[in-house]
């Protein structure tokens, strides 16, 4: 049933979370009146959706215009503060940038819609004044505690906690009438961050870097800071004097970290320096949670969130800093419906809202450094490790003068390494970026190899758990006795490392150490990974195994040896990044060692010594990798100096794919700016049932790719069937 429009129709445009290019038209009821950024629920067919009202009127432009006859109605206005006009223009210009629907972006806003109601209050109790008829020790206590605090009102268990009593001694007081009911507002999610907690103690190179982004923070204008320090430098207590200084003008602040895993330290370093954690925002959160830290944003009851990248999507009231932590990180970037960088469009939103944005990286991403050292971003420095802490000494172990035994994946010049640490007490650090027992495992027999029948990608045992498994769509079968191809029994292969052999070949040489193996697939999760390297830093393990979670960001006060296992594992593919990648990745791990002081290794196992990624990284010259790095890709007219765009085909048959890939490419606009490569079939063919090709559109940076795509995509043939086209401007994979 429609609602009854009245006789003075009042129209305005509502954009719904859905992949529609532009708002839809909707009538205001009588009596009610909404206006931009009003979260509102309307009809969509049968259905009611929450959306924001977009515009005060419908434009031809950006509206779907209807018969004012089929004109549907909002069904009601939520009793919630607005979304912001800037966070409005965030979400256009985000759709915009990445040839999106609009409507997909706000659907990353409205992650929560049950936050769009009020919180009930919860029912409380206020002290009357009196005395019960018989006092008891316990009834002291609680009377005591009542004078104590003068007319603030409790919660019956939160007054029974504080007095040390039980519930049933509150209950018989208020039996008395010594309590009048009152209505308290919902409990915040955390409390008000003190800037005064504690003061840390800087050197004198933070603490010229931290004035430098403090000024920037007072001067309350958009600019973008790179914080470039090497691991151990103590960015994270520089940057949290930002913090403090935007606080202190009482905005907001958002802190973007790329893992769950990296939470947990960072939530107690934050806690040490401001006495309270931060609102959290990721995926591990409970909805019920999820939902209280979206509306005390909303409403500006939180003050600071740490969160994963979805946290941009967030309506904040008063935002006035965005810190983007290990900015380089691939898990920055969101490969899934809209395409984006989080990294970049944190610049974008603070550029929007006028205010600072700071990035922070001992590895920056080479854009970020080009950026840097053009001007763009400030460039601020830390060459120097916070306190005691050393950089360890790194060196190459060439593996074909130093082969491990037969059988075997670590060098013996390695072995002893990490044997002499844990006979001091100090700790080892083996990095393998593999999960599970060996990559790939196949029959001596009849050479059968074990592949996930949904994706072009080797079926990996994990033998903790008994199982064949794929790691890109999450199929999984149990390990068989006998060859699925052949029958032959007890001829199967494993066929080289991941973590887990790593651990059973350090188990066999150190029979006597205790050993942990993170990844991020092991049981037990988050929950698990969190305990685990809490165990780590109180030295309650000597030798670690590890996959890129050991990479990022921890500290391990008694890590005083770390080898890279295959140095050489990223850079034999043909992604213009892996060089980057394998740069800041074993930077990363080897800067886990000499965090507390004294001497410290760093080995690399590799075939290829003097490849200038291993050369780097084993010189510890660091701006030299940079000022190559760049050089290459200026040269070669990469990003950032040039534009790509990559256009993914998929479908479930294969020959469509191809069909639809080519005729694709025939529709492209002319010009002699855009080279296009491809079509091609991706280097993953095949991922979740779905057969891919991929087209790479090469352009300079002065071209308006945006426009040049949207105009592709208009005269593009429609997509038919399980045929889908994605578009991801300013790819981060090639796979």
């Amino acid at each position: 049933m429609e609602l009854d429009l009245g006789d003075a129709l009042v129209v305005v445009s509502v954009l719904l979370p859905i992949p529609a290019l532009c708002p839809y038209s909707y009538g205001v009821p009588q009596g009610m009146a909404v206006a931009p950024g009003d979260f509102v629920q309307v009809p969509l067919g049968p259905r009611k959706v929450a959306a924001v009202v977009w515009g005060d009127s419908p434009d031809e432009d950006d509206a779907k215009p209807v018969d004012p006859k089929k004109l549907r109605a909002i069904i009601q206005k939520f009793d919630c503060p607005p979304l912001p006009e800037e966070m409005r223009r965030f979400v256009d210009w985000l759709a915009h940038y990445t040839v999106s629907a609009p409507g997909m972006v706000l659907r990353s806003v409205l992650r929560a819609p049950d936050a769009l109601d009020p919180e009930s209050p919860m029912e409380g109790l206020r002290y009357l004044g009196g005395e019960p008829e018989r006092l008891t020790d316990a009834r002291r206590r609680v009377l005591e505690l009542l004078h104590e605090q003068e007319g603030m009102a409790w919660t019956r268990s939160g007054l029974a906690h504080a007095a040390g009593t039980s519930s049933s001694v509150i209950d018989g007081l208020i039996k008395q009438g010594l309590f009048e009911t009152v209505t308290i507002p919902a409990a915040p999610v955390v409390p008000v961050p003190m800037l005064e907690e504690r003061q840390i103690i800087l050197t004198g190179e933070q603490a010229e870097a931290a004035q430098k982004l403090v000024e920037v923070v007072k001067k309350g204008e958009f600019s973008c800071a790179l914080l470039d320090g090497i691991t151990g430098s103590g960015k994270t207590e520089v940057y949290f004097e930002a913090v403090a200084a935007a606080l202190e003008k009482n905005h907001q602040v958002m802190i973007l970290l790329p893992e769950i895993a990296l939470t947990a330290s960072f939530l107690e370093r934050f806690e040490e320096r401001f006495g309270v954690p931060p609102a959290q925002w990721h995926s591990g959160i409970a909805p019920r949670m999820r939902e209280k830290v979206w509306r005390q944003v909303a409403t500006g009851q939180v003050r600071v969130v740490a969160g994963a990248r979805s946290a941009l999507f967030l309506p904040f009231k008063e935002l006035g800093l965005i810190v983007v932590d290990e900015e380089h990180d691939g898990a920055y970037k969101q490969e899934d419906r809209v395409f984006y960088n989080a990294r970049d469009m944190a610049v974008v939103r603070a550029s929007l809202g006028k205010f600072p944005c700071i990035l922070s990286s001992a590895t920056p991403s080479i854009e970020s450094r080009v950026n840097a050292e053009a001007g763009r971003y400030a460039h601020i420095k830390l060459v120097e490790r916070h306190g005691d802490a050393v950089l360890p000494k790194l060196s190459t172990i060439d593996m074909r003068a130093n082969p491990p035994e037969r059988g075997k994946f670590l060098s013996p010049v390695l072995t002893k390494a990490m044997g002499e640490a844990v006979e001091r007490g100090e700790q080892a650090l083996l990095f393998l970026n593999r999960r599970g027992y060996a990559p790939l495992t196949l029959c001596r027999v009849c050479g059968f190899r074990f592949e996930c029948h949904n994706c072009s990608a080797w079926l990996v045992e994990h033998r903790f758990r008994g199982q064949l498994q794929c790691h890109h769509c999450g199929h999984s079968e149990p390990t068989p006795e006998a060859c699925t191809n052949c029958g032959t029994l007890d001829h199967l292969v494993a066929c080289g490392p991941g973590v887990e052999r790593l651990a059973e070949e350090v188990d066999e040489t150190f029979p006597d150490a205790r050993i942990i193996v993170l990844s991020s697939d092991m049981m037990g999760g988050v929950s698990r990974l969190r305990l685990e390297l809490d165990a780590i830093a109180k030295g309650e393990a000597d030798i670690i195994i590890g996959t890129q979670l050991v990479a990022k960001g921890h500290n391990f006060p008694l890590m005083t040896c770390v080898g890279v296992v295959d140095s050489d594992l990223g850079l034999a593919n043909g992604d213009p990044r892996a060089a980057e990648r394998t740069f800041q990745l074993l930077s990363q791990v080897t800067g886990r060692a000499g965090r507390a002081g004294g001497e410290s290794i760093g080995l690399l196992q590799t075939y290829a010594p003097d490849h200038l990624v291993i050369q780097a990284i084993a010189s510890g010259d660091r701006e030299a990798f940079y000022e190559r790095e760049i050089a290459l890709r200026q040269s070669a007219g990469l990003p950032p100096f040039a534009r790509l765009v990559s256009l993914i085909i998929s479908g479930e048959d294969k020959r469509q794919v191809e069909t639809h890939a080519r005729e694709l490419k025939l529709t492209a606009p002319k010009s002699s700016d855009v080279h296009l490569l491809g079509p091609a079939e991706a280097p993953m063919a095949l991922i979740r049932g779905r057969h891919r090709h991929r087209l790479l559109v090469h352009a300079p940076r002065h071209l308006d790719i945006q426009a040049y795509l949207r105009n592709w995509m208009e005269k593009a043939p429609k997509e038919r069937g399980s045929i889908r086209v994605q578009i991801d401007v300013d790819p981060q994979s090639f796979l």
